[in-house]
């Protein structure tokens, strides 16, 4: 074995090791946040426990309410390097919010533990190697909100928060090993219906239904699946479908999440979507409202990327799903 990889082995085991040490309060993190789920921007109990996590731990500078109300940035290391180039920055992403009703089905609770368990470990390994290491590296943890619902990643792109990170990792809850999960682009979309409310027994025809128009507009999009490809994906519910039997709704809402592989596909879907959703309306004479959310998500993931953490993986031992 070379110096180097000798090296590389020490390096990795000093990781494990450090992480090993500090399971127990790891585990109690991710049981704190499990236990109290809470809903997209609005993880304000999920925010202070891994904001005082990183308070608790030596060396760490912890910033609070990072560029969103429940977001949060701890960082430890080097702040600059005299030459350019002479300092990597690495960042970790945890991940925090729920699910309505369901809670941490997705497991992001389990993210912030493997986010906060990375961060420590490369921590350990740096603090004790610097003048063995090529670079002076800084490691820097994102507690990122607003997966679920919004696109919490994407606010805080736009304001600048990954600025200066220079490789960035995260890892998510997967029923097998793999290098990277088969994301896709995706845009939200509401649709609402406006009818006119009437007696649905003594006066039906005096009412517009905007439940009918919902119920067209589900089944439009159900029929196009036909002519969609086989890596589109359309799926939603219908969230508000009127008040009571005896009323001819007035209003109803769908919520839907239009996916393709790649964002440029996504106009084609959206074009094809949206004559679903007006063909409902002119049928049924109801008004139409469509509203898409304001953060639409790209598949930014690359091959080559996914392939060196599989094979530095793999050098663990472990067996990992080809991707």
């Amino acid at each position: 074995m070379s110096v180097g990889a000798e090296l590389l082995a020490e390096l990795k085991h000093r990781a494990v090791c450090c992480i090993d040490e500090a399971k127990a309060k790891l585990h109690s993190l991710s049981k704190d946040i499990w236990s109290c789920p809470e809903l997209a921007y609005d993880e304000r109990k999920s925010h202070d426990t891994l904001v005082a996590f990183f308070r608790q731990e030596d060396g760490w500078k912890v910033d609070s309410h990072f560029k969103l109300d429940t977001a949060f940035r701890a960082s430890w290391g080097a702040a600059g390097g005299s030459e350019p180039g002479d300092v990597v920055n690495v960042g970790f992403l945890c991940e925090y919010d729920a699910l309505p009703t369901i809670g941490h089905a997705c497991g992001h609770n389990l993210i912030a533990e493997v986010g906060a368990a990375a961060a420590l470990g490369l921590k350990a390994v740096v603090e004790n190697s610097s003048s063995s290491l090529p670079v002076r590296p800084q490691v820097t943890v994102l507690g990122t909100p607003a997966e679920e619902d919004g696109g919490g990643k994407v606010d805080m792109l736009r304001e600048g928060a990954f600025e200066g990170l220079d490789v960035v990792f995260m890892a998510h809850p997967s029923k097998e090993d793999a290098a990277y999960l088969p994301c896709v682009a995706e845009q939200d979309v509401t649709i609402k219906y406006h009818g006119k409310a009437s007696h649905a027994s003594a006066y039906p025809w005096e009412g517009i239904n905007a439940l009918d128009a919902a119920v067209l507009c589900y089944n439009n999009l159900s029929v196009l699946r036909q002519q969609m490809k086989p890596d589109w994906r359309v799926h939603g519910i219908i969230k508000h479908g009127g008040v009571k039997p005896n009323i001819i709704p007035a209003y109803t809402e769908l919520e839907y999440y239009l996916r393709t592989p790649s964002r440029s596909e996504l106009p084609v879907l959206k074009a094809k979507a949206e004559m679903c959703f007006r063909s409902a309306a002119v049928a049924t004479g109801c008004e139409l409202e469509v509203e898409y959310a304001k953060n639409a998500f790209d598949n930014i993931l690359r091959n080559k990327t996914g392939r060196f953490v599989r094979e530095k993986w793999q050098s663990f031992g472990d067996g990992i799903h080809h991707r």
